[in-house]
């Protein structure tokens, strides 16, 4: 049997469990502050006159404001000079303003208004009755297009270029969140490891890890909850229908828990029971794969390099090519910070340069469909020495999670 894998029940587990990290710090207002500053100097440099953000994590990334996205507009208005406008439904001012946490005005519009013009309104009280706004990537078409057609004389761009150059590049006080967060999805991995049994299946899994991540310190439950056996693991965001765990099975595990509206990301794959030869042999492509990335993660080597690293690794393996499969058939990493997926992705075509505080996951899967698949998942952030894991990569097919034998 793989050592640490079975011999314990949900129940003893439970009982072992306590938060791991109780006195973890939010970010401080200051470094909101400074985020605001670092927008304010590029919009400049792209000639922006503001950014509006929408019901995103951008919203809650520049100003700490989290409102869930409806029909209805919220927003907030931030131009070039760092002035902040708050737009919300009248009936919602109260709420709106116990909630806010970086000072701004507040306006809002009647259930008979068109918020879309009260908007509009607001730029023009920001001193720009004609310019260049920048809309949060993540704003719906529905609310973009009102915008566009209450007002022709300014001209929309992406936000992307504001938002994606501040948040892909994490703080220190970001990194601590992450590592929080992983510190609890790592345990979860370890834990659900120890309570396979012959016959559970995926969905009791499932809950087990949905409840341990909370038990540990997850904010929320898990915003991935993969759990996979046999045949099932080769597909990467896993099939609609749960599985009975059988001896000999791969089991994969993606999960990850939140700690400060930060996210951690982890997968693991291992074998119920004694692997095969083949197994075996992918599983330490799989792991060879994830070196030739983190050895090819240096300061100013393109995103790009990354992916075509860990692809060529497989493919003088015989895999792929490309994405192909037996093979890689998805980019290798991405990054994660508010959203679990997020800029930088590292995946071909992405020239962005890696800089420290980049923070992205390295996984390049292997997938055998049919038969089975194995993805070793884990984050690195970028120092001004190279590459760092948040967690202890597998330590091997047999003995997972490195315990001492």
């Amino acid at each position: 049997m793989t050592l640490g894998v079975g011999g314990s029940t949900i129940e003893k587990e439970f009982g072992l469990m306590e938060v791991l990290s109780p006195d973890i710090k939010a970010i401080p207002k200051s470094e909101y502050y400074a985020r605001i500053k670092k927008a304010t100097n590029l919009m400049k440099k792209y000639s922006v006159d503001a950014i509006f953000l929408s019901c995103s994590t951008n919203l809650r990334y520049f100003v700490n404001l989290d409102i869930s996205l409806s029909e209805r507009l919220h927003a907030a208005i931030i131009n070039k000079f760092g002035d902040i406008i708050y737009i919300t439904p009248a009936f919602e001012k109260q709420k709106t303003n116990t909630m806010i946490n970086i000072s701004g005005e507040i306006i809002t519009w009647e259930e008979d208004e068109d918020p879309a013009v009260i908007t509009m309104n607001c730029f023009s009280q920001l001193g720009i009755s004609k310019g260049t706004i920048a809309i949060d990537e993540n704003t719906p078409f529905f609310i973009f297009d009102a915008l566009q057609n209450a007002n022709k004389n300014h001209k929309f761009v992406n936000a992307q270029v504001i938002s994606k150059n501040c948040r892909q590049i994490k703080s220190k006080n970001e990194i601590k969140l992450i590592q929080a967060a992983m510190n609890v999805a790592i345990e979860v991995q370890k834990s659900t490891a120890r309570i396979l049994y012959p016959g559970i299946t995926t969905t009791e899994v499932q809950n087990f890890v949905s409840t341990a991540h909370k038990k540990l310190g997850s904010h929320t439950s898990p915003a991935f909850n993969i759990v996979l056996f046999g045949k099932a693991s080769a597909y990467p965001h896993g099939v609609p229908y749960s599985q009975k765990l059988q001896e000999g099975d791969i089991v994969l595990l993606d999960m990850g828990a939140t700690v400060g509206g930060y996210y951690s990301d982890i997968t693991r794959t291992y074998v119920f029971g004694k692997p095969t030869k083949k197994q075996r042999r992918i599983w330490e492509l799989e792991r060879g794969a994830q070196n030739a990335l983190f050895e090819a993660a240096q300061i100013g080597t393109p995103c790009e390099n990354l992916d075509t690293a860990a692809r060529n690794y497989l493919e003088q393996f015989g895999l792929g090519p490309g994405y192909k499969t037996p093979g890689l058939p998805h980019r290798a990493g991405h990054g994660l910070g508010l959203d679990i997926h997020e800029h930088p992705y590292i995946v071909k075509g992405n020239t962005d340069i890696i800089v420290e505080g980049m923070c992205f996951s390295n996984e390049p899967m292997i997938c055998i469909y049919d038969e089975f698949g194995v993805r070793l998942e884990d984050h690195i952030y970028m120092t001004p020495s190279g590459p760092k894991w948040f967690t202890e990569p597998a330590h091997s097919i047999d003995n997972p999670f490195g315990y001492d034998e």
